[in-house]
Formats: structure tokens, sequence, C-alpha cells
């Protein structure tokens, strides 16, 4: 749940970014239990977020037939609109009867630099192979 400051407009960046997912150790679970997978998270943010971003994914369901859930924590490290340090993010994403959901929102508390006491939310648009982010954040 991200908070949004009343008395503050809202600042926005955009951008494009570049992003990596490897499969990593497998999760355990019980012996006939539903399989989580494990992935590590690469990505290279350009635009108004410049820098670079390491992650963790888990991942249930069957996403080849369209029925999947991600959770994900991802680390940045560099500029936002000039201003220099560090966040997390958080990813929820659902996919079910076709449709998607994702929600991505600044970890409150993770800013560091510049970033402290950064809030927000990101939002991810896939266009061809390209990935497109448009930052929506306050920073108190």
């Amino acid at each position: 749940m991200s908070v949004t400051p009343s008395d503050q407009e809202p600042l926005v960046a955009t951008g494009e970014f570049d992003v990596k997912i490897a499969p990593s150790d497998s999760v355990a679970v019980p012996a006939h239990a539903a399989p989580i997978g494990r992935h590590v998270i690469e990505k290279a943010y350009h635009g108004g977020l410049k820098g670079q971003a390491l992650g963790e994914m888990l991942t249930a369901g069957k996403p080849r037939e369209g029925e999947a859930t991600y959770v994900a924590l991802e680390s940045f490290e560099g500029s936002l609109d000039g201003r220099c340090g560090s966040f997390a993010l958080a990813h929820f994403g659902e996919m079910d009867a076709g449709r998607e959901a994702l929600r991505i929102d600044i970890v409150p508390g993770s800013g560091t630099g510049e970033l402290s006491g950064i809030r927000g939310q990101l939002l991810i648009r896939r266009e061809s192979s390209k990935h497109y982010y448009t930052l929506t954040y306050w920073i108190a």
C-alpha cells in the first residue's frame, strides 16, 4: 500500500529499461505441491531514472497457459531526475483468464541519499521487444 502525500504534487519520470531474467535455484516445496520458480532480475534504466537494479522474482502457476502470479523485489541504485541514491521496488503481477494485472510500488523506508523519503508507483509498458516505464513519485 503506497501512501500519497496530500499536500504535494507528484513528480513523473519516464524512459526505457533493459531487463534480463534468468532462472535461479528452485524453491523447496512439498513433494506433490505446485512448483515455485525463482529467477534473478537485472535491469538497466535509462531516461529520468538512470542506473542499475538487481532483484529476485518468485513465480507460481502456469504462465504458458495464462494463469500465473509473480512477486519480486528489486533494488535500484543511480539517479532519479538528477537526485542520487537508491530505493527498492516491490512487484505483484497476476495473469488469469486473459487479463494481466501488475502493481509495482516503491518500498516505504527504502530510499537512501537524495532519494530518502521517496514514495511512489512504477508503471511498465511493453511494445514489441522494448520496455518503457513511468515512475510517479514524491519525496518527503
